[in-house]
């Protein structure tokens, strides 16, 4: 059974490490501040000025104030700081984070991303996701496998206009977990109950597969 974004989220949370300083793109990724583990020390970092982002607000503890990238309301860590912009992308370019986690429209077998703009649709910009891949080493992709029309997001090329050329390290995705090597997409683990036959048949970029696939575990 497919994942659902939150369940992409919870997925990715396996893949930070106590101390890491990381930045969480729009959709999908915001979520997994939801999932971070208690008995880890994560510092979140926004484009426009904050460090120290917690998870959700519930209902009571909603600030108007506290926004992030994107816009939505959010809480602060003890001991978060906020700051401009400017001084912001200036830790971005400074290589200061450790992982990066995006969404994404597409993404290639070289690790090529696309994930801000469709020709003949009007965007607000492309916000900071360019310095993001070109500054930071570590970067992953939360996606869906495939479009609505049931075609693979994941390819031996991009289509759409490129964010950053082989910047991606894995993705997750609501049928699997990717690794991409210099071979192509290797294929880590599998959502509960989706079997390689479909996330082959779901991946039209070059697929690497293991003689054993574990099912993705929470």
């Amino acid at each position: 059974m497919a994942l659902d974004k939150n369940q992409i989220a919870r997925r990715i949370a396996q893949e930070l490490k106590d101390g890491m300083y990381v930045n969480l793109g729009i959709g999908i990724p915001t979520l997994v501040a939801n999932y971070i583990p208690s008995t880890m020390t994560i510092v979140l970092q926004s484009e426009n000025g904050m460090l120290g982002i917690g998870p959700y607000p519930t209902t009571e503890n909603v600030d108007a104030d506290l926004i992030n990238a994107g816009k939505e309301t959010v809480t602060i860590i003890d001991g978060g700081a906020f700051f401009d912009s400017a001084e912001s992308f200036g830790m971005i370019r400074a290589g200061k984070i450790n992982l990066t986690v995006l969404g994404a429209m597409e993404v290639s077998e070289t690790g090529d991303i696309a994930n801000w703009k469709i020709p003949g649709k009007m965007v607000k910009g492309m916000g900071g996701a360019m310095d993001l891949v070109a500054s930071c080493d570590n970067i992953i992709v939360a996606m869906q496998h495939t479009n609505r029309a049931g075609e693979s997001k994941i390819l031996p090329k991009c289509s759409l206009p490129l964010t950053g050329v082989a910047c991606v390290k894995k993705i997750v995705s609501d049928l699997a977990v990717l690794e991409v090597t210099r071979d192509g997409f290797l294929l880590l683990e599998r959502a509960p109950g989706v079997t390689v036959e479909e996330i082959q048949q779901k991946t039209a970029g070059k697929l690497i597969i293991p003689d054993n696939v574990p099912e993705m575990r929470f």
